[in-house]
């Protein structure tokens, strides 16, 4: 399955916008771990999911040619 990764803030300094190939991630909650393991920096940082321009809430299945954005804490002003 290939999914769009999409970083923003500090995140795009350990992950570019890419495209990765991914096997055996069904979930929001895999991947999540996939990415942890795969780029450690993302350990020790707060960050949000959204899956195909929703904010992800809890564990959400992952289609393929999915669009996933990893963001940064954000405040409104």
């Amino acid at each position: 399955m290939e999914i769009e990764i999409i970083s923003f803030g500090q995140i795009t300094e350990f992950i570019n916008h890419q495209k990765i190939e991914i096997d055996g991630i069904a979930d929001t909650d895999t991947l999540k771990q996939y990415l942890e393991d795969r780029f450690p920096a993302l350990k020790g940082t707060k960050y949000k999911l959204a899956l195909n321009k929703n904010i992800v809430q809890q564990n959400t299945e992952i289609t393929n040619q999915a669009t996933i954005a990893i963001m940064p804490p954000f405040s409104g002003g």
